[in-house]
């Protein structure tokens, strides 16, 4: 997940392999990206930085092909890819998502798919010398939560409880009309009054807007954010939220615990286990402090939910999102 993890970009960039041996099949094929601001491009560190490290995305990709008969080849990126935006309109480490399902085609990645209204990429010429395998264990879905309580705070706010303070996302389960949109909201703590409580997150929004393209249960999960959360705050869902309509995606490094420790004390049993959730939250590719975000900035908060038409939207080098394929 997230994939290539944060790293100073000008001076190395991390690649990832796959063996997409049983993906193929008999007959064409084809391969599709979706490409995110991430670390390098989207909100970092304080004062409202964008583009840290560039303004333009990129794709380098290629696929090695080994024959039976010992031949190889080398399929790559270059000018005879095709790209165009898709449901994800907006997405961001720090302020989250805005996707819109009535945008979504399941096929665009499949050789069949009619790519004549898509848009010709242009070749960058990035080095590649600095060019690096992966230094640490990759971010995967390591476990799931399921919500322990819904309740209505006292300014009426429909609240999801997870029981738990983690580091991730929700999974979302609805169903209803085409058009209609469901905001999650994220905060680790309720105030004193059980009010939701996002002072502390300054300038982040840790916010994501899903619409619905109205074709039966939909489910929805963030592909370029994460949040750091006990509450998840949910507005303008249909019908009678349940606890089944959400689901806790704990997201972190891949790393092996190399032992454990329990006592008879309860209090020193729930400090470890406080200790290995704040791990689990701050290991990400690379250690961090506060996945809750911002603590930094004391920036204007400018967010908004999106609610595109589904019409074809031009290509823009100010868009967060696009898909690419060949």
């Amino acid at each position: 997940m997230l994939t290539p993890g944060w790293t100073s970009y000008h001076e190395h960039i991390q690649y990832q392999t796959y063996d997409v041996t049983d993906l193929l099949q008999s007959g064409d094929n084809a391969v599709g990206a979706y490409l995110g601001d991430g670390w390098y491009r989207g909100n970092l560190g304080w004062g409202g930085n964008r583009n840290v490290y560039g303004r333009k995305l990129a794709l380098l990709a290629e696929i090695r092909v080994q024959y039976e008969n010992g031949d190889s080849e080398i399929i790559g990126t270059d000018d005879s890819w095709r790209c165009s935006t898709g449901p994800l309109l907006m997405s961001d480490i720090y302020n989250g998502e805005t996707y819109d399902a009535r945008l979504k085609r399941d096929d665009w990645a499949e050789s069949g798919f009619d790519d004549s209204d898509w848009k010709s990429v242009t070749v960058q010429a990035f080095p590649k010398d600095n060019l690096i395998a992966p230094v640490g264990p990759p971010i995967r879905k390591i476990e799931e939560i399921k919500p322990i309580d819904i309740l209505v705070t006292p300014a009426g706010d429909t609240v999801v409880d997870m029981g738990q303070n983690m580091v991730g996302w929700v999974r979302l389960r609805v169903q209803g009309q085409a058009g209609q949109t469901v905001t999650l909201r994220h905060a680790e703590v309720l105030d004193k009054a059980g009010n939701f409580y996002t002072e502390n997150l300054r300038s982040a929004d840790q916010t994501n807007c899903y619409t619905l393209n109205g074709e039966g249960v939909e489910i929805y999960e963030p592909r370029f954010t994460f949040q750091g959360f006990r509450y998840v705050a949910v507005d303008d869902y249909p019908g009678d939220l349940t606890l089944e309509a959400i689901t806790g995606v704990v997201v972190h490094s891949d790393i092996a615990p190399t032992g454990s420790f329990e006592c008879s004390n309860d209090m020193l049993n729930q400090l470890q286990h406080n200790i290995q959730w704040g791990l689990k939250g701050n290991f990400l590719d690379v250690p961090t402090d506060c996945p809750q975000r911002d603590d930094d900035w004391d920036g204007p908060v400018t967010r908004k939910c999106l609610r595109a038409q589904p019409a074809l939207m031009p290509m823009s080098p100010d868009f967060t999102t696009s898909g690419l394929r060949i």
